[in-house]
This record gives C-alpha cells, sequence and structure tokens, in this order.
C-alpha cells in the first residue's frame, strides 16, 4: 500500500479503503488484457486512460508534495469507475435508465464536498485572513457544485453541437434532471456541512479536514478553534 500513502499514514480504516482501490484498478487492468485479447482497440486505449485517470490523486500526493487523505483516491477510482469504465465502455448510461441519475446526483455530492472543504479550510487558516460565517461556507460548497454541473453540461451541447455526438440524450430535459440532480447532491452535503460546522465531529468530515491540516504544516498552520 506504500504506493498511495505510506504506512504510518495510513490506519484500519485508510487499508480496507485501499483494498476497494486496488480491487477496481485490478479489474481495469484484467479488463485491458481481455480487450487486447479480443483486438478490442478503442475499449483498451480507453480502458489506459482510464487506469491512468485513477492515479491522480498519487501524481498529485508526489508533484505536489500534498498530504492527500486516501478518501481522495477512493472517491475518484470509485467516480471514474462509474462514470467511464461502467458508463461509457460498457455502455450503463443505455441499459439502466436510473445510472445517468446516480452519477450526476454523486457528482453533486463529491463537488460540494469539495467546495465545502476548500472553504472551511481557507477560513480555519489565520494566515488568509478571512472570516465567513457557516452558513456562507455552506453554501459556497453548494454554488461550487452547481457550477461546475453548469460547466459539464455545456461541455455535453458543445460536444453534440460540434461533433455529432448525443450526450444530452433528450435535450433540454437531459440537462435540466441533470442539473437538478447535481442541486440535490450539492443540498446533501451543505446541510451536513452547516451542522457540521455548528456541531462538529460529523465522521467523514471531520476525518478528513483535520488530517488534511495536521499532516500539511507546509501549508496551514494549526486550527487553534472552530467558527464562532
Amino acid at each position: 500500500m506504500s504506493f498511495l500513502i505510506t504506512k504510518k499514514e495510513a490506519d484500519h480504516a485508510d487499508k480496507y479503503m485501499l483494498v476497494v482501490s486496488y480491487t477496481l484498478q485490478a479489474i481495469l487492468f484484467v479488463s485491458f488484457i481481455i480487450s487486447l485479447f479480443q483486438k478490442s482497440w478503442l475499449n483498451a486505449i480507453a480502458i489506459v486512460g482510464i487506469i491512468v485517470m485513477t492515479f491522480l490523486p498519487k501524481i498529485i500526493r508526489k508533484s505536489a508534495k500534498v498530504y492527500l487523505p486516501v478518501e481522495f483516491d477512493l472517491f475518484a477510482i470509485i467516480f471514474i469507475f462509474m462514470t467511464i469504465f461502467l458508463g461509457n465502455v460498457h455502455l450503463y448510461y443505455t441499459k439502466f435508465w436510473w445510472w445517468d441519475v446516480l452519477l450526476h446526483s454523486s457528482s453533486g455530492f463529491l463537488l460540494g464536498l469539495g467546495g465545502f472543504l476548500l472553504m472551511y479550510i481557507l477560513n480555519a487558516e489565520p494566515r488568509a485572513h478571512v472570516k465567513m460565517k457557516p452558513g456562507f461556507v455552506a453554501i459556497f460548497g453548494f454554488a461550487f457544485a452547481l457550477a461546475f454541473g453548469a460547466l459539464w453540461e455545456i461541455f455535453e451541447y458543445a460536444m453534440d453541437a460540434n461533433f455529432g455526438t448525443n450526450m444530452q440524450r433528450s435535450g433540454l430535459q437531459d440537462t435540466m434532471w441533470d442539473l437538478i440532480v447535481d442541486a440535490l447532491g450539492a443540498l446533501v452535503v451543505t446541510i451536513l456541512g452547516y451542522f457540521y460546522i455548528r456541531k462538529g465531529q460529523f465522521l467523514l468530515f471531520d476525518r478528513m479536514i483535520h488530517r488534511f491540516v495536521e499532516k500539511n504544516p507546509k501549508l496551514f498552520r494549526k486550527v487553534q478553534g472552530r467558527f464562532k
């Protein structure tokens, strides 16, 4: 497990998450080998790209010399696996009508989480000279997710208009439902994040925030207190 995170940094929960991550990567590798034997060259190339993408957290960790909690690896790999490998390569978007809804709500949740963590850490860092209310931090996470959701819909429209793809399967209706489920996923994070700031101690937030701050002393000084 040391090529993703050092053993000293990995607790039992980390190890379980890494096992899941490695399992999914192993499935991708086996699928790549099968594609080569079947001479499915396009699938093979796509799977190689997917495998490379699953190593993005490791690349960031090594190149930027920043500690990233193992949750980043797990979330990134699962999302890439479900979106590109199952969704596009294995046509889950066509086979299951709810697949697109599931992934858009999940992306809204993950992007909302990313926006919330960004603002929470910025707010808690004394050198930033910024102090925001809990409600604003939570709302930023919501807006952050919706902004990326809107950019993705613009990308889908551009692909369909210029390259003849069918990413917006039912046009405006598909776009609006995608944005709605993005918003619902982000709303869940907004609510959980708000109560985390107000009450403290909430599993995922607490674990990721404090380990990120504590293990990156060059980026952050130790946080002495919570929001007032």
